[in-house]
């Protein structure tokens, strides 16, 4: 069963806990009942919430990603449960000891599955690729000429616009980008904590304040997702009423994770293909396997109905 990703916006909300459940009182609304287990990740998008301690407890116990959003709408912070996996220990232990050529190679596979993606975005839009297929297969072990940004240079004009520059601190379609990606990262995260690694330790990133650095690796292949769905709601409605204020925008950046997807040879959505992804790369990173389960093409059908928004209209 894929865990439902619930968003809770309304201003004064109180969360707690009962009997296994979590409850869910707001103002001028019924008592709400959510089985705890049935929650993959919930992401709290309001000031004035209060919660017991119990609600951080049973939501981490239960693997459950919490995401807390700040006064921008952008996720400000991420709980993950501290035990993962039986193995723990083991794992890590491994992951620790990876040589640096293995790191390498899965950093290729890595950037050559994002570039990939990248090239399927643009054909989707019926855009030519730019040559990107073609960067893809320049990629080599470590990406020592960096053809990830070679080929950021040339995508975001043709997805976007020529005047497009990717910046965090912008708003417009950079901060639905944010938001898209920071709502992903939490669930690779998870994911990785569910396989027993440690999340900190990269197998490229190694920023020392960065607690996520493996997960950012792993996301690089998902961001295109990110960015397909950025491009639907540019096409949509006018740039300058794009904004994380709307509920409309919000629920299409996190029906992406009910979105179903090619990974191997199989077809599931992308919330249980991290998962999928996340223990191929721990197989990589600990000696148990070669090859890297990663997404292939654009999603496959619309996104089912398993997000649920409690967002204040105001």
């Amino acid at each position: 069963m894929i865990g439902k990703t619930v968003e809770f916006a309304t201003p004064g909300t109180r969360l707690s806990v009962k009997d296994r459940q979590l409850v869910v009182m707001r103002p001028e609304h019924h008592r709400e009942l959510i089985p705890i287990e049935d929650l993959g990740v919930v992401i709290v998008d309001d000031v004035r919430a209060t919660y017991t301690q119990s609600v951080f407890i049973e939501l981490t116990n239960a693997g459950t990603c919490v995401l807390i959003c700040g006064r921008d709408h952008l996720p400000a912070s991420m709980m993950l449960p501290l035990v993962g996996h039986h193995a723990q220990t083991e794992r890590q232990l491994a992951q620790v000891n990876t040589g640096v050529p293995t790191k390498k190679r899965v950093w290729q596979a890595l950037i050559k599955a994002k570039i990939l993606q990248q090239a399927a975005v643009l054909s989707h839009f019926s855009v030519h690729n730019r040559g990107l297929v073609q960067l893809a297969s320049r990629v080599k072990s470590g990406d020592p000429q960096n053809v990830e940004a070679q080929a950021a240079q040339r995508y975001w004009p043709a997805l976007l616009g020529d005047s497009f520059r990717r910046n965090r601190d912008s708003p417009g379609y950079n901060a639905l980008l944010n938001y898209g990606y920071a709502v992903i990262r939490a669930t690779v995260a998870r994911a990785i904590v569910a396989t027993g690694l440690v999340p900190s330790f990269g197998v490229h990133h190694k920023n020392r304040r960065n607690p996520f650095c493996l997960a950012d690796d792993l996301l690089e292949p998902y961001r295109p997702f990110v960015d397909w769905r950025v491009k639907q709601i540019a096409d949509d409605m006018p740039k300058e009423t794009m904004s994380l204020e709307h509920r409309s925008i919000r629920a299409k950046l996190l029906s992406l994770l009910n979105e179903s997807i090619n990974i191997g040879e199989r077809s599931e959505p992308v919330l249980v293909a991290i998962q999928t992804s996340a223990d191929s790369l721990r197989k990589a990173l600990t000696g148990d396997g070669v090859d890297l389960l990663l997404p292939n093409g654009m999603p496959l059908a619309d996104a089912t109905d398993e997000i649920e928004l409690e967002v204040s209209e105001t």
